[in-house]
Formats: C-alpha cells, sequence, structure tokens
C-alpha cells in the first residue's frame, strides 16, 4: 500500500464534486455554460466523454489564468461524441474547438479519416511518445484500470489480486458471487470495448477463461463507469471489474467502504485523449486549453483534484498495489497510435462485440 500526498480536504472535495456535481454553471440538457470570470473576450467549446465533475477543476483554473473565456462543455457518452464528430467531419464542419474522449481508439480514427488538424507547440513537445500520434492525438490523462470491491460484502481472503485470482474466486464461489459482479456493457460503451479488445491481446487463453466464469457469476453489465460504481456503492454488487482508476477513486474517497486493487499480473494504462477538429470554428481555444492540460499546472490540478493517479507518482493513498506502477513493470500503457484501428475496424469490432456478447452474456 503507498501514500499519495494530496490535502485531504481537497481530495475530499473532489469526491463530493463526483457524487454531487457543483451548482457553478448554467446546465441546459448535457451542456453546462462556464461564464467568463471577467469581461468576455472569447468562448471555448469542448464536446467531451469525460464526465464534467473530473474536468470541472480543470475549467475553472483555465479559467482563472484566462477570465476572459467562458466554456461551453458538452458531455456525451463515448459512442455518440464519436458519432457526432464523423457526421461534423463529413460535412466539413465542426461543432466543437475540441474533442476530449477516454475511448481514444475512436479518436485515432477520426484523425485517421482527416477529421484532426495537427498542433505543435512547447507543450505538446513534453508528450511521451506512446501518447501523442501524429501531433493530432494526445494523450492527457494516465489512468490505470483496477477492480473495486465493497469491503462490506468481500471479506480479506475473498479479495482477487490478479485476473487470473479474480477467476478463480468465480469458480470456486460462484453462487456466492453470483449477480454480483459489474462491469461494462461493451456494446455501448466505446471506452469499455477499448478495455476489453486489450484485456484479450495480453493473455488470450486466461482473458477467455475470465469471461467464461464472468458468464457462470451472471455479471451486471451497464454502460459507464458511474453506473457500475453506483451498483458498487448502493451494495447491489460487491466487485467492479475493469474500472477506470480515477472514477474508482473518486468514488472510494466519498465511499470508505470501497476499496481498490492495481491486479498484479499486469494494469492496462489508458491516457485519455485530446484532439483538435480539422474545422475547429475556435481551434485557437482549443490549442489554448490543450497545452494548459498538457501544462506541468494542469497535469498537478488533473493529479491532485481530477484523475489522481501520475505517472511520476506513487499511487494514491489506499490504492492496494506496488508502490508505483512505472517501477514495478505491470503497467501496460495503450499506446496512442495506428495499432488502435485495428480495433476500431468495422467486422472486427462486430465480431469481438458478439463473441464477447456470446460468452458473457450467454445464461
Amino acid at each position: 500500500m503507498s501514500r499519495y500526498r494530496l490535502p485531504a480536504l481537497k481530495r475530499v472535495l473532489a469526491a463530493v464534486a463526483y457524487l454531487f456535481p457543483a451548482m457553478a454553471g448554467a446546465v441546459e440538457g448535457d451542456r453546462v455554460t462556464f461564464p467568463a470570470q471577467g469581461d468576455e473576450t472569447g468562448r471555448l467549446v469542448i464536446h467531451a466523454a469525460t464526465d464534467l465533475e473530473a474536468m470541472r477543476p480543470l475549467l475553472r483554473d483555465f479559467q482563472a489564468l484566462n477570465p476572459g473565456v467562458a466554456i461551453e462543455y458538452s458531455d456525451y457518452v463515448t459512442n455518440d461524441l464519436f458519432r457526432e464528430a464523423q457526421q461534423a467531419c463529413a460535412a466539413g464542419s465542426s461543432k466543437a474547438d475540441i474533442l476530449l474522449s477516454s475511448s481514444v481508439d475512436q479518436l485515432v480514427r477520426l484523425a485517421n479519416d482527416g477529421c484532426a488538424q495537427m498542433h505543435d507547440s512547447s507543450g505538446t513537445q513534453g508528450v511521451a511518445d506512446w501518447a501523442n500520434w501524429r501531433n493530432e492525438v494526445f494523450g492527457f490523462t494516465f489512468e490505470p484500470v483496477v477492480f473495486v470491491y465493497d469491503r462490506r460484502s468481500v471479506p480479506p481472503e475473498d479479495v482477487p489480486r490478479s485476473h487470473d485470482g479474480l477467476s478463480d474466486l468465480l469458480r470456486g464461489k460462484t453462487d456466492v458471487y453470483r449477480g454480483r459482479i459489474a462491469t461494462y456493457d461493451i456494446e455501448a460503451s466505446g471506452i469499455g470495448y477499448l478495455l476489453a479488445f486489450y484485456d484479450s491481446r495480453q493473455a488470450p487463453t486466461a482473458n477467455g477463461r475470465l469471461l467464461e466464469t464472468l458468464s457462470r457469476a451472471e455479471t451486471v453489465v451497464r454502460c459507464c463507469n458511474n453506473e457500475v460504481l453506483g451498483e458498487l456503492a448502493a451494495g447491489r454488487i460487491s466487485i467492479a471489474y475493469n474500472v477506470l482508476g480515477s472514477y474508482a477513486y473518486a468514488a472510494a474517497l466519498a465511499n470508505p467502504d470501497l476499496r481498490i486493487v492495481l491486479p498484479e499480473d499486469y494494469a492496462l494504462i489508458l491516457s485519455r485523449g485530446a484532439m483538435i477538429p480539422a474545422r475547429a470554428a475556435g481551434a485557437e481555444f482549443g490549442k489554448h486549453f490543450l497545452d494548459y492540460l498538457l501544462s506541468a499546472r494542469g497535469r498537478q490540478v488533473a493529479r491532485e483534484s481530477s484523475f489522481f493517479f501520475s505517472e511520476d507518482a506513487p499511487l494514491p493513498h489506499g490504492v492496494e498495489g506496488p508502490e508505483s506502477l512505472t517501477g514495478s513493470g505491470i503497467g501496460r500503457p495503450i499506446r496512442i497510435g495506428p495499432a488502435l484501428l485495428a480495433a476500431q475496424d468495422e467486422i472486427q469490432r462486430h465480431q469481438f462485440i458478439t463473441d464477447w456478447k456470446n460468452v458473457l452474456l450467454r445464461r
């Protein structure tokens, strides 16, 4: 277990914000407007498949540096964001100045289809090679994929420490955990699909075995992180499988009965992606915000108030795992690049989802 030195009050406030959205900003459907803090000199339009409450501290800090900029933030599920961006690109337009998405494979496909514009700056030059593709798609977070469990219903001896450990638990105690495990619905969730796709490439045989045991345990599937974690917090399930660490940590800060495990065999690492659309009307505002996200200040705010994990810092306090992901060697970054196009191949994607449903949802 490792310690992560964040001010306790800041951690708690960040967690509460996830569960009880702040009143700042005028809500209109899925769009939230953050008025300029001074006389408005410009407007930044963000379309994102990233929870607003994770982004709120970053948006507010950006405005503190740029008080004349108003922000329109529209929150999507990953697949809807992708479809809208595709349609706008085909029409030679864009409704957003910047796109943010956990489904980086979808952003890479958009860029590959000519829907992105390059951005080369002092900020982008410091991005790791695995999190930068052609200066068009950039990763701005460092988020491990974790297990989350409810200590009220999972005794210490049952806590899974690896993918094989979860499989063994469900084989040995199928009746105990029947209907008590949850994960993404990969057909509805772009990030769920991406994580499942990469899991299948880490250890194909072991992954197939795990899917079989998840099926026997009648695993619950939900569209997104917050729904899975909501089932856990409500006590309707006991273990959440394949959850992004940032959302899991926020939920655990708000609910001390939730505990996080970094699987000791391997942990996929996602870097949430950012892209400037090719026809963005306010591209300069989008690029300015992108540079902020990649800056030392932006990364600090993200680490302390939004996404909690960092490549160059110990694991957050209370996360069960090694001192650091990079030092342990268990981290498996999902490289932002052309290899992600395989995940977006329509035939392969359809077949993968069909096979996954045939195994996991077989009752």
